[in-house]
């Protein structure tokens, strides 16, 4: 496997375990919808959280938050349309995104933005 999907899978995990210690419930990870995919959905206490995980090695180009841009939000909605459509969920929906900063679990940030975008 090439080096950036071992990194994602990686970064996805610690986002995963992160987002387990702030008492999210985690329904999903990698839920596809044939080329689409929802890195994690979550339940925070009353509602349905899809977050998308960025991970980077550094900052020195872009921060991992920016990397989702209006082409990737539009994607993930009309995912997460499909989710709540095929698991019929009638839980309040809300965007998250979960940074990953590092390389090791000795050298890794995590940076979390409730509420991160609204595509719908």
């Amino acid at each position: 496997m090439a080096e950036h999907n071992d990194r994602g899978h990686w970064g996805e995990q610690k986002a995963a375990e992160y987002l387990e210690r702030k008492g999210f419930r985690i329904l999903y990870r990698d839920w596809r919808d044939g080329h689409r995919d929802l890195d994690i959905v979550a339940i925070d206490t009353d509602r349905l959280v899809i977050v998308e995980v960025k991970t980077r090695k550094n900052n020195a180009y872009i921060e991992p938050e920016q990397a989702v841009d209006g082409r990737k939000m539009h994607s993930i909605a009309t995912a997460a349309a499909k989710f709540i459509r095929t698991h019929r969920i009638e839980f309040p929906l809300r965007f998250d995104i979960v940074a990953v900063t590092g390389t090791s679990d000795d050298n890794c940030e995590i940076h979390h933005i409730e509420d991160a975008f609204n595509p719908m």
